[in-house]
């Protein structure tokens, strides 16, 4: 698997040659070794500790270090983030700063930030308290104050009836209460202070029930909202007094205050402490102000700073952690100074990877070098397609449905030109294809901005497809053209229609009896074969007939290709036995077909070909009559359906018969070879493998394989042919839909006169265009593309049954979330 020129390959149709290549790397340069691989990016490890946990690993010391300090980092972005800062892409990435370093200033940034949290949160807790005690005293003097203002009215008032004569109307309790000595009158109780508005109600009703009714209330509403100070959050809250009597009510109170979040603030009747209590509080609450905003500045300035350099850290920290992570992929030899590595490469990157070993031995001054040794194994290398910007799209497209085996045929080269292509035949619209590039081109154009910017999900998936939708609309503007449609009206571009009138009175030539005046219409669909639909049946019949034969030239491509592939193997079974009967079957019938819809539009024939491939079957023998198109026809008929017919057992029978034949000369041969005593272990092992082999073959289980495998291609030609019909009625509803939307919106609002009539007209079809046509249709003919080469092109070849090629690499560390 390597040697000779290393350079990439230029078979497009074939991943890279790869080779399993193990590594023996001094201690002392393998940090540097592997960090100069993920520089380079072209070496996958694998992990030849697979069956230990990740806590037992040699390095997991220092991968719980780096996972401390990405911690470290996640808890400064929170802190940016609250701050309304974000990292600085502008600061540099500098090779002087290294791990050790970075972690003392990371602890001590993080303690210093969690210093200045405390300290914040107290401030603001205190500050947060003292607005609501100054709110509590003033709402709560209010309170007082109208109390004392009330009851000196109703004192006077009692006093005036006192002096004046007593009347029946007079209340006893009063009177009674008047003369009670007031040594003995019960001296009342209150708690003061903030419930949340919605829980007032709630509040007021647990109380009254607690107490038996033993207390009185009084709420009043706060304008605005206030800052919880347990919570921090704003709030729409409540200033309550509740007067109780006896310190067993007023337990009871305490705890529901509690049980509701309700702050209690004390409170004192004297007006003038309360107005000096008010100013205390005032003074108090501008220094915590003052205070609170120079924490907040120096909160800021550090932040800054911590911004500046976030970029480089955290890079810092994802590169040595992937460092890290993937030394403890790797094994320690006996003498414990030297670490044993095994991976695969492409060949071309042999020379490359030599290199930047070679570099890290001389810049960690060790005295030895890595070897770098190429294994023989026969185990499937992982599959690794070159792709760029253009190109990574398509071969995404591909990869969905499954990655390549190594070195098979890779449909992705197709993709590129038959996927855009299928999609215009079923869209092609020459005015929706320039709007489709149009929008693409702002995403092109505007490359370098979005590719540095986090995008939304449905923006990502378009920006990242921008150069599949790019083709989508150039191959749209080319079949829009050719079904001369534009916004589904047609245009004489290349010259005039070659139908005319047969009557000279006729004003529109858009009626039953035209017949050709001139040179047939150069490029396309001839105009005239729009809007009449005398002539709509023609244009039905061409979609339809070719999206017919760009079915069968997709799966003869398929068929092709599965030759290639078995070539490159060196499986002459499935060459003899797969390729051949399937080409022969496949285009006997419709194949066939292909050719008699060419002959006939070449000859300009009325035959029925429908009629033609039902009595080929049916009746083989008989007369063709009109409907024959050329000379030897029947005979050919004949012939190939005997081909067909031949095809299916020449499929299903000899591969499994074959299969066991050689399955048990080659046992046969290693049996013999037992008696001799020239064995090697390696070929005792291949025997012992061949013995369990021999045990473990079945042949009835590889019959049955190969009969489900013959049915399924029998069928699936058929119905994978039918399947291209798809082509034909999307582009029919496609056609149909934009020219209703032109005829019954737009021309019906021009017919009208009115102007404002006609604005809402061309409003709902800018509408009904773009979310219909552009963006439904496009998605509808999108999928029906992607279905048609996953299911109908690439399972006549493509098995997808591989892994990728996913190379230790730093460039993709920044894409990675933690």
């Amino acid at each position: 698997m390597g040697g000779g020129t290393h350079r990439p390959t230029m078979d497009l149709l074939r991943s890279e040659p790869m080779q399993l290549v193990q590594l023996i790397i001094p201690i002392e340069s393998a940090h540097r070794s592997i960090s100069y691989l993920g520089d380079l990016g072209f070496f996958q490890f694998k992990d030849l500790n697979s069956e230990k946990s990740p806590f037992q690993r040699t390095y997991a010391t220092q991968i719980k270090r780096c996972g401390e300090m990405a911690r470290k980092l996640r808890f400064f972005k929170e802190q940016m983030t609250k701050a309304g800062l974000s990292p600085s892409t502008r600061s540099a990435m500098s090779d002087d700063v290294d791990l050790d370093n970075s972690e003392v200033k990371h602890r001590e940034l993080e303690a210093e930030l969690m210093e200045m949290n405390a300290n914040h949160e107290k401030l603001q807790h205190s500050y947060n308290e003292l607005i609501e005690y100054k709110l509590v005293v003033q709402k709560a003097g209010e309170f007082f104050h109208s109390a004392q203002s009330i009851a000196a009215a109703k004192q006077r008032e009692v006093e005036a009836q006192q002096r004046g004569e007593g009347s029946i109307d007079s209340p006893l309790l009063l009177e009674q209460e008047m003369v009670t000595d007031p040594s003995k009158q019960v001296k009342l109780g209150f708690v003061t202070g903030l419930v949340p508005r919605e829980k007032s109600l709630a509040f007021e009703r647990i109380l009254f029930r607690a107490t038996r009714g033993n207390v009185f209330l009084k709420q009043s509403v706060l304008e605005g909202s206030v800052t919880d100070p347990a919570s921090g959050e704003k709030a729409e809250k409540n200033v309550f007094v509740f007067f109780y009597s006896g310190e067993r009510a007023r337990n009871k109170i305490v705890k529901i205050c509690e049980a509701f979040g309700a702050n209690r603030y004390p409170f004192i009747e004297d007006l003038s402490k309360q107005f000096q209590i008010i100013a205390e509080v005032s003074g108090r609450l501008e220094e915590l102000k003052t205070t609170i905003d120079v924490g907040l500045v120096h909160q800021t300035n550090l932040l800054q700073t911590i911004a500046y350099h976030f970029e480089q850290w955290s890079h810092l920290v994802k590169k040595e952690k992937s460092i890290y992570h993937t030394l403890s992929m790797l094994s320690i030899d006996v003498t414990k100074k030297c670490l044993v590595a095994e991976g695969w490469c492409p060949v071309f990157a042999t020379n490359k990877i030599q290199n930047v070993l070679q570099r890290a031995t001389v810049d960690s001054n060790s005295q030895i070098g890595t070897i770098f040794h190429i294994l023989q194994t026969k185990e499937s290398p992982p599959t690794y397609f070159q792709t760029n910007k253009f190109s990574s799209a398509f071969q995404e497209i591909v990869d969905a449905y499954g990655i390549a085996k190594y070195q098979e045929a890779n449909p992705g080269v197709f993709t590129i030109i038959t996927f855009p292509f299928l999609f215009a035949v079923m869209f092609g619209d020459w005015g929706h294809g320039i709007c489709l590039f149009l929008a693409t081109s702002y995403f092109i154009i505007k490359e370098k901005k979005f590719s540095s910017q986090k995008l939304g999900d449905i923006t990502e998936m378009i920006f990242g497809g921008r150069y599949v939708i790019m083709m989508m609309a150039l191959f749209s503007i080319y079949t829009g053209l050719i079904y001369n449609e534009f916004f589904s009206v047609p245009f004489e571009l290349f010259g005039p229609s070659a139908y005319g009138c047969r009557d000279p009175a006729c004003r529109d030539a858009s009626t039953a009896g035209l017949v050709k005046v001139r040179a047939t219409y150069p490029f396309g669909v001839d105009p005239k074969w729009h809007g009449t639909r005398s002539e709509l049946p023609f244009l039905n019949s061409l979609k339809m007939k070719m999206s017919i034969l760009l079915g069968v030239a997709q799966m003869n491509l398929g068929i092709i290709l599965s030759y290639f592939n078995a070539k490159f193997s060196g499986n002459e079974l499935n060459i003899r036995y797969q390729f051949l009967p399937q080409m022969i079957f496949l285009n006997s019938l419709f194949g066939y077909l292909s050719l008699l819809i060419v002959v006939k539009w070449c000859i300009g024939s009325q035959a029925d070909l429908y009629h033609v491939m039902i009595y080929m079957f049916l009746s083989p023998t008989d007369d063709l009559g009109e409907n024959q198109l050329f000379f030897g026809q029947k005979f050919l008929q004949i012939v190939l359906l005997l081909a067909a017919l031949v095809a299916v057992p020449w499929m299903l029978f000899p591969k499994p018969f074959l299969l066991k034949k050689q399955h048990e000369e080659r046992h046969r041969g290693q049996s013999y070879a037992l008696l001799e005593n020239s064995l090697d272990e390696s070929d005792e092992m291949e025997v012992r493998h061949g013995s369990s082999s021999h045990e473990e073959f079945e042949f009835s289980e590889i019959f049955v394989h190969q009969l489900i495998h013959t049915i399924e291609f029998v069928l699936g030609a058929v119905s994978n042919t039918a399947s291209y019909l798809r082509l034909w009625a999307l582009s029919l509803a496609h056609s149909e839909l934009s020219s209703v939307f032109y005829d019954k919106v737009l021309l019906l609002a021009w017919g009208f006169n009115n102007i404002f009539i006609l604005i809402i007209g061309i409003f709902v079809f800018i509408c009904a265009t773009v979310g219909v046509l552009l963006v439904m249709e496009t998605l509808s003919a999108f999928l029906h593309a992607l279905r048609l080469h996953w299911v109908e092109f690439q399972n006549k070849f493509y098995e997808g049954d591989g892994y990728k090629f996913q190379p230790f690499s730093f460039a993709s560390l920044d894409a990675e979330d933690e």
